[in-house]
């Protein structure tokens, strides 16, 4: 019985060891989040998986070295490890901030009416999903809900709709951003499936007839310019319940957010935002420009820059380093512990 008992008391300890442990590591420390990038930085820089997309002429040029991480903190901490300067285009993390515009513009119902929530169990930019649903299952993160949701910008021509969305771009990362011309000028010249796409939403009744007009200005969004911190930071908005930890900006509705949120969840990482999830727990949104933004509610908003994809078009090493950081930091938001 002794012996039972020892060994009971030893496992009790083991036990309050190892849950010591996970809390420490768990902790959103100082030391403890410059640790988590520095690991995640040395583990993965020298990664060679992946590819950049070439599909756009002038993604295939971008420097494939470029590897940054920005974390911040919902109270407005900046962390960063590696080239934090060096920027990208945003690709389709642009569809994250103007749903957001749309959402506070004309309430959380108007995408749902619209396109839908729903993933669409296609690839980001299928046809074949427009004509399954005649439009209606296209949420705001893939083509042909994205260029429907810019096309529900009110404004009374191409320059004040524009400016609404660089406006709500610029608030979320905290400086004035800019487009990136030449990657601008390369999309507009190979951008003849979302123009087919774009007159097939209008065909059903998603976009008005200016569906050209809101595929370039869709086009022009993604082509503009971010750095790792820039992305941090716009990703740290929604993690502090819409408002810019930095500038102390109310940049978009607290109450709009867990619905921009559970988008990015559903269907943030194309065809792997199911995978995605289920190792991470967390909201998050790729580009093909190499960048991935993920959201810690409460907690703090990451993002890491690298251009090389997956076959899904997912950033190779950011998707590892995001992982591994909010692991060590316990950012997961279904990760609880029984009382």
């Amino acid at each position: 019985m002794r012996q039972v008992l020892l060994n009971c008391k030893a496992w009790v300890f083991c036990c309050a060891v190892m849950v010591a442990g996970f809390t420490q590591a768990a902790e959103m420390t100082k030391a403890n989040i410059k640790q988590a990038l520095a690991d995640a930085y040395k583990k993965y820089r020298h990664l060679d998986e992946g590819k950049n997309a070439d599909y756009i002429p002038a993604l295939a040029k971008v420097d494939s070295g470029i590897y940054g991480i920005a974390l911040v903190t919902a109270d407005g901490k900046v962390y960063t490890e590696g080239d934090v300067k060096s920027e990208v285009s945003i690709q389709s993390i642009s569809k994250v901030f103007t749903m957001a515009l749309v959402i506070d513009q004309d309430g959380t119902d108007e995408l749902l009416h619209n396109m839908g929530a729903d993933a669409t169990g296609q690839v980001f930019n299928s046809i074949v999903a427009i004509e399954q649903y005649q439009g209606s299952e296209m949420n705001p993160l893939v083509n042909a809900g994205a260029i429907a949701t810019t096309g529900l910008v009110d404004g009374k021509d191409y320059d004040e709709i524009w400016g609404k969305i660089a406006s709500e771009y610029n608030e979320f990362a905290g400086r004035e951003l800019t487009v990136m011309e030449d990657v601008y000028q390369s999309e507009a010249a190979t951008n003849q499936r979302n123009q087919a796409i774009a007159s097939l939403m209008h065909a059903y009744g998603h976009i008005d007839e200016n569906f050209l007009r809101a595929t370039d200005i869709y086009t022009r969004q993604c082509s503009v310019g971010v750095n790792a911190k820039d992305l941090g930071l716009m990703a740290a908005t929604l993690a502090n319940a819409g408002k810019n930890p930095v500038t102390q900006k109310q940049v978009t509705s607290a109450e709009n957010v867990p619905e921009i949120l559970a988008v990015m969840a559903t269907a943030g990482l194309y065809d792997d935002a199911g995978k995605w999830l289920y190792k991470t727990g967390l909201p998050a949104k790729s580009g093909v420009g190499g960048g991935i933004i993920a959201v810690s509610p409460g907690k703090f908003g990451i993002a890491v820059i690298s251009p090389p994809l997956d076959a899904a078009g997912n950033s190779v090493r950011a998707q590892k380093a995001i992982a591994d950081i909010s692991s060590a930091l316990g950012g997961n938001p279904y990760q609880v512990s029984a009382h």
